[in-house]
């Protein structure tokens, strides 16, 4: 087979991660918490030791521990003396005890927990527990007040703990006991002395108010009044109904007034007339006299028109009449019980006066009774103004009573006021004292001490809280140290290529072969594994199938011709994954050459069983032609050619380089539909880089858990001049890689 000339020029142009937009540089996005627990899970060990490790320390210090007990005393505590209500409920504090002293609870605490009080405690304690001392008492004795929904209550807690159960409850006994006895002291003392006080106060009230009735006593004589303000009151509802009765009597006057006018015009007559004429009117005597007189008259008349004056007939009827005249004026004098000088004008009046009609004399009537109404009115308003005059006098000298009256009063009545209280207060406190006072009262006795430590469950818990959290921190801490990569997300972060795939972990039903050398700080060693059992595991070859089928749509348009498989490190599985792909390209019918070109450590013909005594260094050493029988079959696959490495150069670099291995790269690119190479590992050696300058994409393996992100990064700067197509995520631990049941091939082995 004739050599072509092959240059990298002829092959696919080179990308740089720099300018592949494929290596844009996904970024460290926040894992979250999956992130965590992927950590916390991988480091299990480091965790769950030192989970342990703490609670099984938690659980020696609670049994090493001495116990401690506890025990608690309750007392009501109130004021030393309170008054009672007229119910029996205790009023408020007595004003008349010990006015220096008032109910201050926060006091009484402090005087609860002085050391004169605890010093009693200790005497009677002493017998007992003589290393108790007041010390003691004060740093294991906590009194406080008890709050009610953050309100303070009256009652008082004493807290005592100690290492003897029975030593609590003695100890908070005692303290009872010196509690309510220093209650019972307090109070005799307290009364005693409000007593004495009440005792001292009584005569100078006594004398006060004796005093205070003196003057209002004496006032009240000089005054003439009892209560000036009852008095000032009724004068002054006396002046108001004068005033009241002087309006309507004016009212009625003006009304009389106008009423008596105009009876006064209707008539034509003065009321006195009007009378006389109404009682000469009213006279039977006076009324026939008047018609005698009449008769005569016309009698005379009748003479004279017979008679002349002088004839003895007409001086005869002018006698009768004269006659008449007198009797009628006798008549007059006996009605009005008045004299009269009988003459003939007055004559000729009382002719006119008692000649009155009814209407006349009722309009005298009503006149004469209007007259005696208006007197009447006009005498009412006169008095009625007297009696104002005498009340506005009289009511005139009350305000300055009434200023004296209220100052002598209220002063009484305070006074009696104080003495009534004074009294009161000395007959209580001398029940009060008669009864012995009270004592505070007990809420809840003290009782033998309930252990509160150690608590083995809190300790347990504490324990186990604190373990994880020193566990997780641990775990973190040994995660931070290692710098390997262990998911296949931590591998897209460190190199920004494309992820080809991921080839699941091996699972135990594969044989491995143990790690040489195991340390607990390194990172997990590699395995070294029969690779015929590897490559037809059925989820090995699927996933090498999906990668495959990646590579393809890569270059969907120019599909590569040759790939080079390479990694950071050795052991990694690269060459594993070499022949797997070409296996998965020859099952799509692909003519496939897989050349080991690593000429240092060759190992394809120890997997395949393949001799090695020529292969690719041969070809590249000299000017040895290409034979056929330098191809060999892999005998799995009657797709599959294989080229070992051939024997060890002295410089593999050298050929690797050379243009022969350009030449080679040409004819097997046309002779094959794909060239499988399998590399030496990129870092510490300049192979992988050589044989990757002839081909046209460049495969990096990294399995996950072994290569570092350091090692990863470093391999892929070296090969950023090459056409790296992706990455392989190898021993991936992901469960979207478990294979589907109803798809999954049934594990075999080779046979």
């Amino acid at each position: 087979m004739a050599l072509v000339p092959h240059t990298p020029g002829n092959f696919a142009p080179h990308r740089s991660p720099v300018t592949d937009p494929r290596w844009t540089d996904s970024g460290d996005s926040d894992g979250g918490y999956g992130q965590i627990f992927a950590v916390l899970a991988r480091r299990r060990l480091w965790l769950l030791g030192v989970f342990g490790s703490v609670v099984a320390a938690a659980a020696g210090l609670t049994f090493l521990t001495t116990p401690v007990y506890q025990s608690s005393l309750q007392l009501l505590v109130e004021s030393n003396y309170q008054g009672r209500d007229q119910n029996g409920d205790r009023a408020s504090e007595g004003q008349f005890t010990d006015s220096n002293v008032k109910l201050d609870y926060s006091t009484q605490l402090q005087l609860m927990k002085s050391s004169q009080l605890l010093q009693r405690a200790v005497d009677q304690l002493k017998p007992t527990y003589p290393d108790i001392t007041v010390g003691h008492l004060k740093e294991a004795l906590i009194v406080t007040q008890v709050e009610d929904d953050k309100t303070k209550t009256k009652i008082f807690e004493a807290i005592y703990t100690g290492d003897d159960p029975e030593k609590t409850q003695a100890v908070l006994q005692a303290v009872q006991k010196v509690y309510q006895d220093y209650n019972r002291e307090q109070q005799e003392l307290r009364l005693s002395r409000g007593l004495a006080f009440i005792n001292d106060q009584l005569p100078k009230v006594q004398a006060e108010v004796r005093e205070a009735e003196a003057a209002l006593e004496a006032f009240r004589k000089n005054q003439n009044l009892i209560d000036p303000e009852a008095q000032s009151q009724t004068i002054l509802e006396a002046l108001s109904r004068t005033r009241q009765e002087q309006q309507t009597n004016q009212a009625e006057l003006q009304a009389t007034q106008a009423q008596f006018a105009s009876l006064q015009r209707q008539l034509g007559r003065s009321p006195q007339a009007a009378l006389l004429a109404s009682r000469l009117s009213e006279s039977t005597r006076y009324q026939a006299l008047l018609n005698e007189i009449q008769k005569t008259e016309i009698e005379l008349a009748q003479q004279r028109l017979r008679f002349k004056d002088a004839s003895p007939y007409v001086q005869q009827v002018i006698d009768k009449r004269q006659r008449q005249l007198a009797l009628l004026q006798q008549e007059a004098q006996r009605v009005l019980s008045s004299t009269s000088t009988g003459t003939s004008s007055q004559g000729d009046r009382l002719l006119t006066e008692g000649q009155m009609g009814e209407l006349d004399l009722n309009l005298a009537g009503q006149l004469v009774e209007t007259q005696t109404r208006l007197q009447a009115l006009q005498a009412r308003g006169r008095s009625l103004s007297q009696t104002e005059q005498q009340l506005t006098g009289e009511l005139q000298r009350f305000p300055q009573l009434l200023a004296e009256y209220g100052r002598l009063e209220p002063q009484l009545q305070l006074r009696r006021e104080t003495l009534q209280e004074l009294l009161k207060a000395r007959q209580e406190l001398g029940l009060e004292i008669a009864r012995g006072g009270f004592d505070w009262q007990v809420v809840e006795e003290p009782r033998t001490g309930n252990q509160i430590a150690p608590n083995l469950q809190r300790n347990l818990l504490l324990g186990a809280v604190a373990g994880l959290m020193l566990g997780a921190v641990a775990a973190f801490v040994r995660e931070g140290v290692d710098d390997a990569v262990h998911t296949s997300d931590d591998l897209q972060k460190q190199v920004p290529l494309p992820l080809l795939g991921m080839i699941p972990e091996l699972p135990r039903s594969v044989s491995v072969a143990e790690p040489t050398i195991k340390l607990p700080l390194r990172r997990s060693e590699t395995f070294t594994t029969a690779s015929l059992e590897v490559i037809h595991w059925p989820p090995f070859r699927e996933s090498m199938d999906l990668i495959y089928q990646n590579i393809q749509l890569l270059n969907a348009a120019s599909p590569l011709k040759s790939i080079v498989v390479t990694s950071a490190l050795a052991g990694e599985g690269k060459s594993t994954l070499a022949m797997g792909l070409a296996m998965s390209a020859a099952r799509l019918h692909q003519r496939v050459l897989l050349i080991d070109a690593d000429l240092r450590r060759p190992s394809l013909h120890k997997q395949l069983n393949l001799p090695n005594d020529r292969g690719l260094s041969s070809l590249l050493s000299g000017d040895a032609l290409f034979q056929h029988g330098d191809i060999q079959p892999s005998g799995h696959d009657s797709d599959i050619s294989v080229l070992t490495a051939g024997p060890t150069p002295t410089d593999p670099a050298k050929l690797l380089s050379s243009r022969r291995m350009a030449e080679l790269m040409a004819m097997f690119e046309q002779t094959y539909d794909l060239v499988v190479l399998d590399a030496p590992p990129v870092l510490g050696m300049v192979d992988a880089m050589l044989a990757g300058s002839f081909c046209q994409g460049v495969m990096l393996v990294g399995r996950i858990g072994q290569v570092t992100r350091t090692e990863l990064g470093q391999a892929a700067h070296t090969l950023h001049q090459l056409n790296v197509i992706g990455m392989i995520a190898n021993g991936a631990t992901s469960t979207a890689y478990t294979p589907y049941v109803g798809y999954s091939a049934p594990e075999r082995l080779p046979m």
